[in-house]
């Protein structure tokens, strides 16, 4: 088993965030919760890549969550996109992606098509009158498993209807999680519109899945 280097740790004003090395990858703890790895990205790639596949060249994207940046770069490879939006709430992992983490996200946050925000997503997306074509998400573990308590505003009733109301006419929310949320899919269903469910084999455990809703 690979050894475990702290790289670096930061109090922020949601607790502590670590990032830390084992072996050749990287790793993101937040207060002391697991929450991504550079050890495989497959499953962040489908959210970004299903979606794009239901949107119309030149495409407003969302990306919520840099995270590694395995979305973003997705989303960077893609002709799709004229614009890719990315919000990220923690200034110290946008600072990574230009230090520790360049090599994971290359160079995608220099594509002239990307805007980074670093602002908390609840609170940017009640307040901004933009839409989008197509909005990803993936902040948390899943609708059921959030990061923080207040991002569990997202997943309620009130989020969809706010996702929604983000969405363009006919465009597509894909959200991540690391497991399925079946009563999350069927609100999804109701407020915005036909859901579809992809699922992501991972080396152990359940299936990560991507739910993409169209707006009606």
């Amino acid at each position: 088993m690979s050894d475990i280097d702290v790289v670096d740790r930061v109090d922020t004003g949601r607790g502590e965030l670590v990032l830390r090395r084992a072996g050749e990858h990287f790793e993101i703890i937040s207060n002391g919760v697991f929450l991504m790895d550079t050890r495989n990205g497959a499953s962040e790639r489908v959210l970004v890549r299903e979606a794009l596949a239901l949107a119309r060249p030149g495409a407003r994207l969302l990306i919520g969550g840099l995270g590694v940046g395995f979305s973003l770069v997705e989303a960077a490879a893609s002709p799709v996109p004229a614009e890719i939006v990315v919000l990220e709430i923690e200034k110290n992992l946008i600072d990574w992606h230009r230090g520790e983490l360049a090599a994971v996200s290359g160079d995608a946050l220099a594509d002239p098509r990307v805007r980074l925000v670093n602002d908390d997503i609840v609170r940017w997306l009640r307040d901004t009158g933009e839409v989008f074509d197509a909005i990803c998400l993936d902040v948390d573990n899943g609708p059921e498993w959030t990061v923080f308590e207040s991002n569990s505003a997202l997943y309620d009733d009130g989020g969809a209807l706010l996702l929604r109301d983000r969405l363009a006419p006919g465009g597509v929310l894909a959200i991540w999680s690391a497991a399925a949320a079946p009563e999350y899919a069927a609100r999804l269903a109701a407020v915005i519109g036909p859901v579809t469910t992809h699922l992501v084999e991972v080396p152990r455990g359940e299936p990560d899945v991507v739910y993409l809703a169209r707006r009606q």
